[in-house]
């Protein structure tokens, strides 16, 4: 499927948040938020996780909302440490509900970007979470509860940037648990598995 990137500036929290809006123009019940990695490590919404996720979300007929969080490409402000860029897909969210005001939010998150939608789901309760390689080291789970709803969390066991032990602990320790997705021999970024990535995205959905 071919979907046309439209590009624009939305009115963030602390200035301008650049963001690429994809709707594939089919009828369906949600959006879909997508957050990318850590904004200090090269993380973009162009990232190539964050773009697999988005493509398989619009491959279901869900719109898209991909951006870059403050202090990334054309976004104003600097990094927050995932408070102000929780503020970021919040408006982001909000910009989605105004335009599809029929379709409830999926909130989708790679890396620091599972961590701020993590965050985000606290406030503002979506339909179905999506987690890819989870920040679990940033997580605060005395400040977070078990959002209800749906909830895809996809690991790596190769990974070195997140603990893949870390994530697996902790999500089959959560109540209630989690749909858990292992991935033997794939690292952080997916690298030749991101069809892998695609399809267990479409497949949850699809299921659930």
């Amino acid at each position: 499927m071919s979907v046309s990137v439209e590009r624009l500036s939305l009115e963030g929290p602390v200035g301008a948040l650049q963001v690429a809006v994809e709707d594939p123009g089919i009828a369906g019940p949600s959006y879909a938020v997508v957050c990318h990695p850590h904004p200090l490590y090269g993380g973009t919404m162009d990232n190539k996780v964050v773009t697999t996720v988005a493509r398989a979300l619009q491959d279901l007929g869900l719109p898209t909302l991909r951006f870059n969080f403050r202090g990334v490409g054309a976004s104003a402000g600097a990094f927050d440490r995932g408070s102000g860029e929780t503020d970021d897909a919040d408006a982001v969210a909000e910009f989605g509900a105004q335009r599809w005001p029929e379709r409830t939010l999926v909130l989708a998150g790679f890396s620091f970007g599972a961590y701020v939608a993590l965050r985000l789901a606290q406030r503002r309760p979506p339909r179905r979470l999506i987690t890819i390689a989870p920040a679990i080291q940033r997580f605060d789970e005395a400040g977070m509860t078990v959002p209800q709803c749906p909830w895809l969390v996809v690991q790596g066991d190769a990974d070195d940037v997140v603990d893949p032990a870390a994530v697996i602990a902790w999500a089959t320790g959560l109540d209630p648990k989690p749909q858990l997705v292992v991935l033997p021999g794939v690292g952080h970024f997916f690298h030749g598995r991101l069809h892998e990535l695609r399809d267990i995205v479409i497949g949850a959905i699809r299921n659930g």
